[in-house]
């Protein structure tokens, strides 16, 4: 299937035909003049420009946190890292100032290695929240989702800026953005599930990156602080593991999702394949009574899908499966579409069923 991939950071060209060493003067007086600009914007206008770049640099997250931990003052329901801390390298920069950086991790529970890309909201390094816990949205891509993320590579296709611009208007929850990836390879997709005889996909997305993010960030205990968000092949198994883990995760955004296990590395293991089974995993969900959860399907007008949504929402949107369907105009099958429609109105939704950061009455 394909995607709209953005936001490769490779160098402006450079023009030739000048002799080395030389610098007009007519250049550096405009660079002067958009870095003193892009300075008097704010730091994050510097980057946005591209005047310099600090891509491949250590990051760290959370400096509040440290003290807060050192004096276990979280909040009730809170849970500061456990540790151990990963080691990340920042990839991306927004304008705003907020990054996105990267580390490898191998899940161990899995097994499996593979590249895992994080964002975090301004509002996670306000002294108003270090001993609040922020909602986590696992954001899992379509395609070949290996060896990258481009939820986490593509900063152009909006996601995270969706998300900052959705908390300036208090219509979304300044969510942390974690970002896997969720093939082994790039010949088989894995439908996000433990295929027998296969690398332990599902393993690593339910448990593994979960618990990464528990050793490294400020969350919340209950699952009201757990959700996910994926595109078609990702969206499958996002979708899945809600109904799943219900126990474990509250919400998930699927966008042109697919509604049955397909892979051919399944073999015609019909019992494998019925355990990963949105269909009857919601059954199941039904027959037990619960937990809730809250189901969004992305669909765009250009892209088929619809009536297959329509379909599940009919016959399982019931009890305790909460679902709803944003109809995205004009859209087409790739993330800027899905993006969109989150602006549109998925965004605003799982925002309001899952649990919010609390600031500090005590801090200002």
């Amino acid at each position: 299937m394909q995607y709209d991939h953005q936001g490769g950071d490779g160098d402006p060209a450079t023009g030739g035909g000048r002799r080395p060493g030389r610098r007009p003067r007519k250049r550096r007086i405009l660079i002067g003049a958009a870095l003193a600009l892009a300075l008097a914007a704010g730091g994050g206008a510097a980057y946005a420009f591209g005047l310099f770049s600090d891509m491949g640099d250590p990051v760290s997250f959370g400096k509040i946190q440290e003290s807060a931990a050192a004096e276990d003052i979280g909040s009730p329901g809170v849970l500061m890292p456990t540790g151990p801390k990963s080691s990340f390298v920042r990839t991306s920069r927004l304008p705003d100032g907020t990054q996105i950086a990267m580390t490898t991790l191998t899940g161990k529970k899995s097994g499996f290695t593979g590249d895992v890309w994080v964002w975090v909201p301004k509002e996670y390094d306000d002294p108003r929240y270090a001993k609040s816990g922020f909602p986590v949205l696992i954001s899992l891509p379509g395609g070949r989702g290996y060896p990258r993320n481009y939820w986490g590579t593509g900063p152009g296709l909006g996601l995270q800026q969706a998300v900052i611009d959705g908390v300036k208007k208090g219509t979304s929850l300044p969510f942390i953005l974690v970002m896997p990836v969720i093939n082994a390879d790039t010949k088989h997709h894995y439908d996000g599930s433990d295929i027998p005889g296969e690398p332990k996909m599902g393993t690593w997305m339910a448990d593994d990156v979960p618990d990464f993010t528990r050793a490294n960030f400020r969350t919340f205990t209950s699952r009201d602080g757990w959700a996910f968000m994926g595109s078609s092949s990702g969206g499958f198994g996002a979708f899945k593991d809600v109904l799943k883990y219900p126990d474990r995760f509250k919400a998930v955004i699927a966008s042109g999702v697919d509604f049955v296990p397909d892979s051919p590395l399944w073999r015609g293991n019909r019992e494998a394949m019925d355990e990963n089974n949105p269909e009857k995993l919601a059954e199941k969900l039904i027959r037990q009574g619960g937990p809730d959860v809250y189901i969004s399907f992305q669909i765009g007008t250009k892209e088929s899908g619809r009536d297959l949504a329509e379909k599940f929402m009919r016959e399982y949107g019931k009890g305790p499966v909460h679902t709803r369907l944003q109809v995205i105009q004009d859209g087409e099958h790739n993330g800027k579409s899905y993006v969109r429609g989150m602006r549109e109105g998925s965004l605003e939704w799982i925002s309001k069923v899952m649990q919010a950061p609390t600031p500090d009455p005590a801090v200002r």
